[in-house]
């Protein structure tokens, strides 16, 4: 068994195979605090609303969060920014823990192999991903897993990707960064992130409209569509001015990163992208339009969208570890006596 874990600033996922399918669990990653009362907490419980009780607060976490802001006209708080965990949120981390505890579950086996989502270093600012990367290991080891982190960019190579021998350009556009990574049979070549995504897009959008940033959220959320239909003047309107600015700055930035002698010559790249801000319909038929007058040193054979945009990090995080398992199950059938034969004499059968 092995579990893969996409720890988004939105959002935090884990993947598990079960037979055949793969199962995915989810919580938003927010939460807003509310008044204790002896009633109040009473009911939280009995609803199974996830929180936490800190002297005269409580804090509704998860999903559930942004119900609750909605329902006290309070903004929701993040315990990640930009990708990482927040330096100006002072309970970002229990936060954080509390909801990957709930994501992740307890290991089946203590040192079950997990692979983590950790972004790349964004090359338009100063912020560092040791810090984040280090502390999201220590306490998914503290629980029992065998962790290794993953570039996101990585993530959706390995997703999306199999079919043309993990090559091909990957850009997970999440809502603190977006992860670029650009791989030659599953080596990456080149692995890079920029500060802005989904929330850069909705604070600007709230900025232009004078709208609530998470009202902004949840029209975005909410069957949104990048049809240019909308009349400007609206948050739709002011949305679509914004993704199509973040299309062309990912671009550009693409363009400066990527090195003609890493690329080989003729190299015909499939792109895919995912991410929840990816979601709306029309995403990727804009970002293939935008795509054609890019300067980028290769040749584009076509833009594809992962069929499900949200799982996907936490899905090629799956598959790298579920690979690493093998490996390692295999290294130990190898080294064992007999040809598979134990040491303490009991037989262990090759996996499929």
């Amino acid at each position: 068994m092995a579990k893969g874990l996409d720890v988004g600033t939105m959002n935090i996922l884990s993947g598990r195979q079960d037979g055949s399918d793969t199962v995915f669990v989810q919580q938003r990653n927010s939460f807003v605090e509310i008044e204790y009362s002896d009633m109040a907490e009473q009911m939280l419980s009995r609803s199974d609303v996830l929180h936490i009780r800190k002297g005269d607060t409580v804090y509704v976490v998860g999903d559930d969060a942004l119900t609750f802001a909605n329902v006290f006209n309070r903004e929701t708080r993040r315990p990640m920014q930009h990708g990482i965990l927040s330096s100006k949120e002072q309970s970002a981390i229990p936060m954080i823990k509390l909801i990957t505890e709930q994501v992740v579950g307890e290991p089946s086996h203590q040192g079950e192999r997990l692979f983590f989502s950790s972004p790349a270093d964004p090359i338009d600012s100063e912020l560092s991903t040791l810090y984040h990367e280090k502390t999201v290991e220590s306490f998914l080891t503290d629980m029992g897993y065998d962790v290794e982190p993953i570039n996101e960019g990585m993530a959706v190579i390995y997703s999306e990707l199999a079919e043309r021998n993990f090559t091909g350009l990957g850009i997970s556009f999440g809502a603190g960064m977006t992860n670029v990574c650009l791989a030659y049979y599953a080596v990456p070549v080149m692995t890079f992130s920029v500060a802005r995504g989904g929330d850069w897009i909705d604070e600007q959008a709230a900025q232009a409209t004078g709208t609530p940033v998470d009202k902004v959220t949840s029209i975005k959320e909410d069957d949104f569509k990048l049809d240019f239909r909308t009349d400007i003047g609206g948050v739709e309107g002011a949305l679509a001015i914004y993704y199509e600015n973040l299309l062309d700055y990912v671009i550009e930035q693409i363009s400066r990163e990527v090195n003609e002698e890493d690329v080989e010559e003729g190299l015909d790249v499939p792109v895919v992208v995912t991410g929840g801000t990816s979601s709306p319909r029309g995403f990727e038929a804009l970002f293939e339009e935008h795509l054609e007058g890019a300067n980028i040193p290769f040749s584009i054979s076509g833009v594809q969208q992962a069929n499900e945009p949200l799982y996907s990090v936490a899905r090629g995080a799956l598959v790298a570890a579920r690979s690493d398992e093998h490996e390692a199950d295999a290294d130990r059938r190898a080294a064992a006596p007999d040809g598979g034969e134990r040491a303490d004499g009991d037989s262990k059968p090759a996996e499929n």
